[in-house]
């Protein structure tokens, strides 16, 4: 026992066996190999032993997990299949498994060994390694020998690596057996080896006749020499080694005190460490970080890594110096440690939110932004609430939905004529607000109380056809083709009720509002969510209906400005007054063009594009001449004709190849260029419909993480989230580390509302994300568009976690 206490405190304990290392490298090139020295069997942890092993000693408030010693986890053995062909075989335990790519064989002492031959494993996605071979159950690898004449015996070293269950991965196992050389392979005898404790050879193999063995009886049945095992005279429950988690055996800890530094803590249980180089920090939000003041190491010989330095001490602090002027910031740390006894656990990373003066544990949950804006808004007075609301409007103003309410309303306006005055124009786009932001007040609040989403329900092909002709209509109207007023009776009925107030415009106006909001819609953002959230929870209607009506008007403010000041900035001349109808008109065909985009084939899409920008580039006199002596203003008119006209021709182009995005029409070329079979393959989704839909996939994940995507025709953001974010390269590398799987809620019919309900989610876009035991991670959940950068760091998050 003292000289396992000497050899302990040199740090060369592995796999439950003492090794020393050699400096001796392999005559094929392979890393060095470690002779064996001495047996120290499994055990049960005496009261002598949990001195020497004190992480073997359990506290009653931890629930260790068990591992099967690295012996019992991969039983090695060895034989002659020909006096040319050596086979060493494992046998595997269910639940672990070894790398491919860590196997190591060498052979001394004589003899010239060929290329092995390894068999065909199987695949697994590793969160560190990618895409990488392993064996599970059983291998075989077949060893060519040559030039063995003469030789009695030859030494077999063998050098592999596995892990178990993706919990936790063993040290390089080491091997080296001395085996008798067959002469004949009729003669062969079945043997097994004893390994004895000799300090100069190390381990040696000693024949013995299988029949002579009862040791060897599994050997007799399959025709593998088997090696014993040191824990072979024990029974199963003794060769079971417990193990803490990695967030028992490390509890991390950081803290902000000062803006000057942050003060990281590793609580190091007894009988593990940390390695100091894969101690690495980087920030995730504006500042910057210092040189770590590292602590005093101890330096360890690692079978890994060699000599390294490691942290053993029950506390471990770590000051890492920054700069920045933020007082919350996130901080991402990496860190890697290992047990004395044998095994090191995978590398682990947390990002913690760190608020100057307050310190993070690392187990607290991350908070989605739209909890976390429900959380506020729960600790919040009324009045407080309101003024939160308004400013979410404001901030919804600027989501891609709303812009195309700017030429609706415009147009509106614009289509008064010239006499419109600016309390006229300000009085048209209160209405128009007003009428959106009631009609979001009842929607949100149902959405609340019912869990519905009623404005899916308008996003019918029919109803969005419908209102994209009369957008249609009201630009030829634009264009000067007709009038558009109600009948003459209805209109002399209107007037005289309305007291010549222009009553019947006001209605159109508010009409027109109500639909906007219903079809056109704000996108269903991360600050709109999180004020559902709120409202459901609350169950407060009224609350309900004056929050979101607020928010509403916040929304609206945007609309006012510019609807006012385009009846404040019209001309007076009638020439300048056609043109701005005109552009008013096109803009109304683009919102049309953008409605039904959502229900038509791209390609018909791109061809309705590129129409309206070549006939608009003809209005503008693309293709005219232009007289000596014009304006300025008149060329710059024609040039940007030109710009209208060249584009409109890409996208025609475009769209006979089959390209299907107008923001990017060379895309289909460039792509065709390149090898993409990769990328199309990393960022396909399989379709998903319903409840039951979701739960087959995910009991057929075969414990991989797995998104889910909610995605709709009708919704903008899911169209900029496909087109725009799933197509970046960073992006698509780290996509394969999940099962992807769309489930797309156009319809909206009774399974998309009964996916909706299953997980709390009241519209397209929302990207949900599971574990690899199927359980939905709600902190990591995204609502409404995310850039390639945002959605690339949260991906990150997610794996890390």
């Amino acid at each position: 026992m003292n000289k396992v206490l000497f050899l302990l405190s040199l740090g060369l304990l592995t796999s439950h066996t003492v090794v020393n290392a050699t400096d001796e490298i392999s005559e094929n090139g392979a890393k060095p190999f470690f002779q064996f020295e001495q047996e120290i069997g499994q055990f049960s942890p005496t009261e002598q032993e949990t001195a020497v092993f004190p992480g073997f000693e359990q506290e009653k408030s931890v629930q260790p997990f068990e591992v099967l010693s690295a012996d019992a986890a991969f039983q090695f053995s060895v034989d002659w299949e020909s006096p040319t062909v050596l086979v060493a075989h494992w046998e595997i335990a269910e639940g672990y498994y070894l790398y491919q790519d860590q196997f190591v064989v060498a052979l001394k002492g004589g003899g010239i060994l060929g290329e092995p031959q390894f068999p065909l494993g199987t695949f697994k996605e590793d969160i560190k390694y990618g895409r990488i071979e392993v064996y599970e159950e059983s291998m075989a690898i077949k060893l060519p020998i040559q030039d063995t004449q003469g030789l009695e015996t030859l030494t077999l070293e063998v050098g592999y690596q596995g892990c178990a269950a993706d919990r936790l991965c063993y040290p390089p196992i080491e091997k080296v057996i001395d085996i008798n050389v067959l002469e004949d392979v009729a003669s062969k005898q079945i043997a097994t080896f004893d390994m004895v404790d000799e300090k100069s050879s190390g381990w040696l193999a000693t024949p013995k006749t299988a029949t002579t063995s009862p040791e060897s009886s599994h050997s007799s049945q399959d025709g593998w020499a088997t090696i014993k095992s040191p824990q072979s005279s024990f029974d199963k429950g003794q060769t079971e080694t417990t193990f803490l988690k990695a967030e028992q055996a490390f509890v991390f800890s950081a803290e902000f005190p000062v803006p000057d530094y942050i003060l990281l803590r590793w609580q190091i249980a007894e009988g593990y460490y940390l390695y100091r180089d894969k101690l690495a920090f980087s920030l995730e939000s504006e500042g910057e970080l210092g040189t770590p003041q590292w602590p005093l190491s101890l330096v360890k010989t690692d079978p890994l890594f060699g000599e390294v330095q490691i942290y053993q001490q029950p506390l471990l602090e770590i000051k890492l110096p920054i700069e920045t002027k933020r007082e919350t910031l996130f901080l991402s740390v990496n860190y890697q440690g290992c047990a004395v006894a044998g095994l090191c656990y995978p590398p682990e990373t947390k990002i913690v939110e760190l608020t100057l003066g307050k310190s993070q544990q690392s187990h607290t949950p991350m908070i989605s932004e739209q909890d976390r804006l429900a959380n506020l808004l729960a600790n919040a007075d009324l009045w407080y609430t309101l003024i939160i609301f308004f400013g979410l409007g404001l901030l919804l103003s600027l989501t891609p939905c709303v812009f195309p309410m700017i030429p609706i309303l415009s147009g509106i306006i614009v289509g008064q004529g010239e006499h419109v005055t600016t309390a006229k124009a300000f009085f048209m786009s209160l209405i128009y607000v007003l009428a959106m932001a009631f009609t979001y007040a009842i929607v949100g609040a149902l959405t609340g109380i019912l869990g519905e989403n009623l404005s899916a329900a308008f996003q019918n092909p029919w109803i969005l056809g419908s209102f994209a002709l009369v957008f249609v209509a009201l630009s030829l109207s634009m264009f000067g083709f007709y009038e558009l007023q109600m009948p003459t009776a209805l209109q002399t009925k209107v007037t005289q009720l309305s007291n010549r107030q222009q009553g019947g415009t006001l209605i159109g106006v508010a009409i027109m509002g109500i639909l906007s909001a219903l079809i056109v819609g704000p996108c269903v953002a991360a600050p709109l969510v999180g004020a559902l959230i709120y409202i459901s929870q609350t169950g407060d209607a009224l609350l309900g209906f004056l929050a979101l009506f607020i928010m509403s008007l916040g929304m609206g403010i945007p609309l006012i400005i510019i609807g006012t000041s385009a009846g404040h900035l019209l001309p007076k001349a009638d020439n300048w007054m056609e043109t701005i109808k005109a552009v008013f008109g096109v803009m109304l065909l683009a919102v049309a063009i953008w409605m039904i985009e959502r229900v038509i084939p791209g390609e018909i899409t791109m061809i309705l594009w590129a129409s309206l920008l070549i006939v608009s580039a003809v209005y503008m006199s693309a293709l005219d001449h232009l007289p000596a002596g014009v304006s300025g203003w008149r060329k710059l008119w024609k040039g940007l004709g030109l710009i209208l006209l060249v584009y409109g021709i890409l996208l025609m182009i475009a769209a006979a190849s089959g390209s299907v995005n107008p923001l990017q029409p060379l895309q289909h070329f460039t792509i065709g260029s390149q090898n993409t079979a990769d990328t199309v393959q990393v960022t396909e989704f399989k379709a998903i419909k319903g409840v039951n839909g979701l739960e087959r996939e995910l009991a057929a994940a075969k414990q991989k993480p797995v998104m889910l995507d909610f995605y709709a025709d009708w919704c903008i953001s899911c169209q900029e989230m496909e087109e725009f974010t799933f197509t970046d390269p960073k992006v698509q590398s780290v996509l394969n580390h999940f099962v992807l799987l769309k489930a797309d809620v156009t319809p909206n019919d009774e399974q998309d509302k009964a996916l909706y309900k299953r997980f709390g989610i009241y519209g397209p876009p929302a990207i949900l994300f599971f574990d690899t035991q199927g359980q939905e991670q709600p902190a990591y959940r995204i609502v409404g568009f995310m850039s390639a950068n945002e959605f690339h760091q949260h991906l990150t998050k997610v794996i890390a976690q």
